[in-house]
């Protein structure tokens, strides 16, 4: 990411960090029931401790502590607005912490279990993150996305799955975005277009068994989850 882009995307946290909750926590059903199921992985596979890669205002941190009051449950935040707005709902500075998701600080596998929640499709290189939470993760990862073939008309979902296939997926977003790669929304901020779809192949050099679960859009429809699946949970295990 750009200087540019990181004060843009820090501004607009920094501007809605006390309305962040309110004006996300209706919208974004699709990581909730993410969390619901994500619980039923931690009980079935035994975790211990677990990182939230851009926990924002803590608030999967808070779910999870309520869940499994047992667990280790640590945080990375870059964003101070939204940290504080964690430490004031009682999270601790020293589990909610400042933190790069490139750069993660933290050992190899110091975590059975580091997840993530609508975070990749803020950051321009979403591999380096999966890479570092692959690398500081002993168990399992859990990633609750989004995926622009899913979202849209089913002909324009069609469309994007052709571009995509044929490799012309940047190309196609350069003209789009104008050459910025990222656009602007009052409801997201700063965001790039993303798939969970085009992780796989990062996620499958570091995890043997690799789960899908579609939570979001019209994934009932008989035309294939690539293109009826809005936003996904990816459930990686060793």
């Amino acid at each position: 990411m750009t200087n540019k882009e990181v004060e843009i995307q820090r501004q607009y946290y920094a501007q809605t960090a006390e309305l962040y909750d309110d004006m996300h926590i209706c919208k974004e059903q699709e990581h909730i029931l993410a969390l619901h199921l994500l619980a039923a992985y931690i009980e079935f596979h035994q975790i211990h401790s677990i990182l939230d890669v851009g926990a924002g205002t803590g608030r999967t941190m808070l779910w999870l502590k309520n869940r499994f009051p047992d667990l280790i449950i640590k945080g990375i935040e870059p964003v101070a607005a939204l940290r504080e707005q964690a430490h004031y709902k009682g999270l601790s500075p020293n589990d909610l912490l400042d933190g790069d998701a490139y750069q993660l600080p933290f050992d190899d596998g110091s975590f059975d279990l580091v997840c993530e929640f609508a975070v990749l499709h803020h950051v321009r290189e979403p591999e380096k993150v999966i890479r570092e939470m692959s690398r500081v993760a002993s168990k399992m990862i859990c990633i609750s996305d989004c995926n622009f073939m899913g979202q849209g008309a089913v002909p324009l979902r069609l469309l994007k799955f052709v571009i995509f296939s044929l490799g012309l997926w940047r190309i196609a977003d350069w003209f789009k975005t104008k050459g910025k790669g990222y656009t602007i929304s009052e409801g997201d901020g700063l965001a790039y277009s993303y798939s969970i779809y085009q992780s796989l192949p990062t996620l499958r050099q570091y995890w043997q068994e690799l789960r899908l679960i579609s939570t979001g859009g019209d994934s009932d429809r008989k035309i294939g989850q690539i293109i009826s699946a809005a936003h996904l949970l990816v459930i990686g295990c060793r």
